[in-house]
């Protein structure tokens, strides 16, 4: 097998094609939010959007995990590249017929996500043999900063393409991206870990390879604990985040959404610049990814304050600001503490629990936001007449901004319990490091291992 390679050239090579197929499909995906409000106005087709967009990678991320550790990743990301781009493609023949209704939206949200759920384990499971140890941080920044990059540009091309070119030159554009980051991939060599055991001799099913990310996970409490507080902060985040489009357009225009988003991804480019110069916190990394966290709670209180486009930016660019402050550090921990050879099962466990309430997340908010929260804030509304109304604002759209301020409380003490809980405080002395230095050998199997687990000599499963 051939020997992995440390160095960020082939990395940014993948990274910038990546780059671009987000550059495309942002473009269709703008143009789909601003449609379905427009088609409902309501805020919970929003939501259902973004619960059939996040719905099948919790539950299809274990295996998709498993199958990463067991095939190759670089083809996993072709295909599930490939497929998107199928996906982007009929979505711009039915917005171009004028054939799309909203359920398909809500279909084409599923299937992506399908897909995503297995290019994503298989791209974060190749950064670690890829790049040094010590690049780790500014990397899994880099992948922040790519989404930052997208954010930004998609926004503004898209009202200026729709009026010069139109939809058919976007299609055009759509295809060429997915075309250039298909290439890259072709391009590039992604190697694979070491294995001492041949994958042909075991016979581990698919399912137990899933229980083997799980038990590494409960051998490693700090890990695990780490991840439950990720699951509650991505529950808090997304019941607020998922009503940025609805809160925007119930006081602005498509425009005006538009300039939220770009500022949003201005925001996390800045964040993510700063920590590729930076390179992250070398020790105690585990204070950054919580304080950084409650940092970016406070964008939230800022954006829900009043109904006006310049609170709103600058409350969510606080808030996109530190997210990569806390996820460099984050992916540059479990880089360290998983083997190399097993990060595909242990990283879609991880996956799954971090984003295991999202759904209920997007579930909750559009109904709370339009039967609740809402409702509270309206004229004669429940929360009128109190200190909360004076303090937000009485009208269309508040309720959302009430729900933001009480998700920035919510994140900040959540962050300090977790901040509180010794095993997840202290996981960066209590568990070694499972990830090799560049002129080290690989990590073998055997130590890749669950604690105190041995592989069995024989062909059974190991116990």
């Amino acid at each position: 097998m051939r020997k992995p390679t440390k160095g960020m050239r082939t990395f940014f090579i993948i990274w910038l094609g990546q780059l671009f197929s987000m550059l495309g499909s942002g473009l269709i995906g703008f143009a789909l939010a601003v449609w379905i409000f427009e088609q409902t106005g309501q805020a919970t087709p929003f939501a259902l959007t973004g619960l059939f967009a996040i719905l099948p990678r919790v539950l299809l991320s274990p295996v998709a995990g498993a199958l990463t550790d067991r095939w190759n990743r670089k083809k996993i990301m072709l295909i599930s590249d490939s497929l998107s781009g199928v996906v982007t493609l009929a979505t711009a023949v039915l917005l171009l017929t004028g054939r799309m209704d909203v359920w398909m939206v809500y279909l084409i949200s599923f299937m992506g996500s399908i897909f995503a759920a297995f290019q994503q384990p298989a791209y974060t499971a190749s950064i670690v043999m890829l790049v040094p140890k010590d690049q780790l941080t500014r990397a899994n920044s880099m992948v922040q900063m790519g989404g930052s990059i997208s954010d930004i540009l998609t926004p503004l091309l898209a009202g200026i393409l729709f009026t010069t070119i139109g939809m058919q030159g976007i299609i055009l554009i759509d295809v060429v991206t997915y075309l250039i980051a298909i290439t890259t991939l072709i391009l590039v060599h992604i190697p694979q870990p070491e294995k001492t055991v041949d994958e042909a001799d075991r016979k581990i099913s698919v399912f137990e390879d899933v229980a083997f990310g799980w038990r590494y996970l409960v051998q490693r409490p700090g890990l695990l604990g780490l991840l439950f507080y990720f699951a509650v902060v991505n529950f808090t985040a997304n019941f607020s985040s998922a009503m940025i489009g609805p809160l925007v357009l119930s006081f602005g225009s498509a425009a005006s959404l538009g300039a939220v988003q770009t500022v949003m991804g201005a925001g996390v480019l800045a964040g993510s610049l700063l920590m590729s110069i930076w390179g992250g916190p070398k020790k105690r990394m585990i204070h950054a990814v919580i304080g950084f966290i409650a940092l970016a709670s406070t964008g939230f209180w800022v954006a829900g304050l009043r109904p006006s486009l310049t609170y709103v930016s600058v409350g969510l660019f606080i808030l996109m600001l530190f997210i990569p402050f806390s996820s460099g550090p984050s992916s540059a921990i479990f880089a360290r503490k998983v083997a190399p050879e097993v990060q595909g099962r242990v990283f879609a466990t991880r996956s799954m629990i971090s984003l295991s309430m999202m759904p209920l997340a997007y579930i909750l908010s559009g109904v709370l936001a339009d039967q609740v929260f809402n409702p509270w804030l309206v004229e004669g509304g429940a929360l009128a007449e109190t200190f909360i109304g004076r303090l937000v604002g009485v009208g269309s759209g508040r309720g959302i901004g009430l729900m933001m301020i009480c998700s920035g409380i919510l994140l900040m003490l959540v962050s300090a319990v977790a901040f509180a809980n010794p095993r997840i405080r202290n996981l960066e002395t209590e568990i070694p490091d499972a990830t090799p230095e560049q002129d080290e050998q690989p990590v073998t199997e055997d130590t890749a291992l669950p604690l105190g687990e041995k592989r069995s000599t024989s062909r059974e499963p190991a116990s």
